[in-house]
């Protein structure tokens, strides 16, 4: 059995991505959840040797890293990645940019399931990177005929972009009605429902975390359960 470290599910996107696939394609794991605090760097290295989550442990072996941690899943699971060669390569490609990329629409839109966001402005970095995910969900799409990115079955590409489909939520985001569609097939999955109502649950607040997205655009929501310390 594996055991897999993350942190508040409401902020934390990078947990999500193996959470979400270990779920949908139904690998057994132990789920430890850690608050974000001012020190998690510090407290976060009694399991993690970056300091970060997510971490996966295999008996006492340690993978840090999300992309690391389905590369290593998908050695010893079935359905990781497509079968197909050409929809595999297409499907690393993918998730390859979406883990080293789209800087602005991070920063700008911090994950934060619970809340809804107007956002202040559109700069012209945020709407290039909102324009590249439409532009290649709708290629995947086209490509390998949906209704996931590379084409019938959920994969590891889906789950890298798992993390967009609850910003988009969160910030109401426009694209195109395919890509908007491929965000509702997301959101409605079972593991998805099963995190975002997690998420609801949660109490407690990280502040670092809740400035960002106080930063970015006026609150007009904040659907997750009341915490004890709010005024």
């Amino acid at each position: 059995m594996y055991d897999l470290y993350i942190a508040n599910k409401n902020y934390s996107s990078w947990s999500l991505r193996p959470w979400v696939l270990m779920r949908e394609l139904a690998i057994p794991f132990t789920e430890h959840l850690t608050q974000f605090t001012e020190s998690s760097h510090r407290d976060f290295r009694a399991f993690s040797p970056t300091g970060k989550v997510p971490c996966l442990h295999d008996g006492e072996l340690r993978i840090w890293d999300s992309f690391a941690i389905v590369e290593y899943l998908a050695e010893r699971h079935a359905g990781v990645w497509p079968a197909e060669p050409r929809a595999r390569a297409w499907a690393r490609c993918a998730a390859a940019e979406m883990h080293a990329g789209f800087g602005t629409l991070r920063d700008r839109c911090t994950m934060n399931c619970g809340i809804r966001v107007r956002l202040h402005d559109m700069p012209p970095a945020l709407a290039t990177d909102i324009a590249r995910i439409g532009e290649l969900w709708n290629d995947g799409l086209a490509r390998f005929g949906g209704p996931f990115l590379a084409g019938a079955r959920f994969t590891a590409v889906d789950a890298f972009f798992a993390p967009i489909a609850f910003r988009i939520q969160t910030y109401g985001l426009v694209l195109d009605d395919t890509a908007a569609a491929y965000v509702r097939c997301l959101l409605a999955l079972p593991a998805m429902q099963s995190w975002y109502t997690s998420g609801l649950a949660e109490t407690w607040r990280e502040p670092g975390h809740e400035d960002e997205a106080k930063r970015t655009g006026t609150w007009l929501e904040d659907l997750r359960a009341r915490s004890p310390v709010a005024s």
